[in-house]
């Protein structure tokens, strides 16, 4: 804040420092042009007094000459001097002997004393010296250049206080704006990414900002919790298939079996194995990607088609849970159900939530429903279990998280943020409604590829 301070105070110096100097050069320029033209005037009087001094027989002609068609200035004077070959003055008429010395004894000379101006200049004439000059009084000097210099500071003064005026004014429409952004910004480290800045506070180019510099903490909030749970997130998905890899072989060498027996559980091993890589897969590339939803990784997949994977994978986890699917719903045209997307990534999100409506429920059955609206795809899975207490719906999303009512069921508190994080990679959203006994319903929706 005190650098803008510190700017805005160089702009207003630099705006001020050139407004003086433009109106010095006002006044500098009609000061000269006045000395330069009444020097001109000066010089025409002076001449026309050479004239009368120095030319007897035409003295009378001359008068009348500059009577007729010269008027007199403001006290108007005109003298002669003669002086010798030192520059003694011999005898004068109408001269101040004061100004002897400021004047050119072989030329010309212009000069001001106090508020009389004089011209003056050297002749010669039947081998004597003259010095032969006019003063007069600069009206315009003495009244009318004061009254515009007095003009000119009034102008100033009121310039300096416009641009304060504009200034401040801007100070507060365009760098108020920018300054309470920027404090917002600050107070967002690494322990709140999901503060946002308030989009409606501002307005045009700012709002603008704003709304990119939210989508950016979104991206970089996703990024961060998924690299940051990624050790979580492993543990938690490739513990099931581990198990059941073990399991399934503990259980076979438990005894003798015959070659067709020991076959079945090779290709269940397989089977789980095959989950494993798949899981594998999508971990490391979502740590790998964060929330780079452009990523080479992602293109146009079937919706109803990861559904399905993901029904198989969570029925191979536990051959107990139900699934019951409702494709009542499906636009007539297939293509509307495609997403662009990573299908391993959305397959392991839709597996979680499905599992856990599973999980969660007494008769062990999740309920999907699949749907196409304008540009969106939403998928409902929905389940008639415990349901989810109001006080802990905020906090779901929190990694190792869990309900206050699911003692005695098994669970880490990492799938649901896993599944969201995934789906806001596919700048998705995903939102849960629950009532205690009764259920909880997940609501996806995901945008559809429109480039098909």
């Amino acid at each position: 804040m005190h650098n803008y301070n510190r700017k805005l105070i160089y702009l207003i110096a630099i705006l001020v420092i050139y407004v003086s100097c433009f109106v010095g050069f006002i006044f500098y320029s009609i000061s000269n042009f006045a000395f330069t033209d009444f020097y001109k005037r000066l010089d025409l009087r002076r001449n026309i007094a050479a004239e009368k001094f120095l030319n007897i027989n035409n003295a009378l002609r001359s008068n009348q000459w500059s009577l007729d068609f010269i008027e007199d200035l403001n006290n108007q004077h005109e003298f002669l001097v003669e002086f010798d070959a030192n520059e003694k003055i011999l005898n004068s008429h109408g001269f101040n002997p004061e100004l002897w010395s400021q004047i050119n004894k072989k030329g010309i000379s212009n000069f001001k004393e106090g508020n009389q101006f004089y011209s003056t200049k050297f002749f010669t004439k039947d081998k004597r010296n003259f010095i032969i000059g006019a003063s007069a009084e600069n009206y315009f000097y003495t009244h009318h250049l004061a009254y515009l210099r007095n003009l000119l500071i009034i102008s100033l003064i009121l310039g300096i206080l416009f641009i304060l005026v504009v200034s401040l004014f801007m100070k507060r429409s365009f760098l108020k704006p920018i300054l309470t952004m920027m404090k917002e910004v600050q107070q967002i480290g690494s322990e709140n990414l999901d503060k946002r800045l308030d989009e409606f506070k501002y307005k045009g180019e700012l709002k603008d900002l704003a709304r990119t510099f939210n989508n950016m903490l979104t991206r970089l909030e996703t990024s961060f919790e998924t690299q940051k749970n990624f050790i979580s997130n492993a543990s938690h998905e490739l513990n099931t298939p581990l198990t059941s890899i073990i399991g399934q072989a503990d259980l076979a060498l438990s005894k003798e079996r015959s070659q067709a027996e020991y076959q079945r559980t090779l290709l269940k091993i397989i089977e789980s194995a095959e989950h494993l890589e798949k899981k594998t897969k999508a971990l490391l590339l979502l740590a790998r990607t964060g929330f780079v939803s452009n990523s080479s990784s992602f293109g146009p997949i079937r919706i109803d088609q990861v559904i399905m994977d993901a029904e198989l994978m969570v029925k191979a986890i536990n051959d107990k849970f139900k699934i019951i699917t409702d494709f009542n719903l499906l636009p007539d045209d297939s293509m509307r159900l495609k997403v662009s997307g990573n299908a391993i990534l959305l397959q392991l999100a839709l597996s979680n939530i499905i599992s856990n409506a599973c999980k969660y429920s007494s008769n062990r059955t999740a309920y999907i429903a699949l749907g196409a609206l304008d540009k969106k795809v939403f998928i409902l899975i929905k389940d008639e279990g415990i349901g989810i207490p109001s006080e802990d719906l905020q906090h779901i999303y929190d990694p190792y998280f869990r309900a206050s009512n699911t003692d005695g069921i098994d669970g880490y508190g990492i799938g649901l943020p896993l599944a969201r994080n995934i789906i806001k990679l596919h700048e998705g959203s995903l939102k849960v409604t629950s009532i205690v006994d009764k259920g909880t319903t997940v609501e996806i929706e995901l945008p559809t590829f429109l480039k098909f």
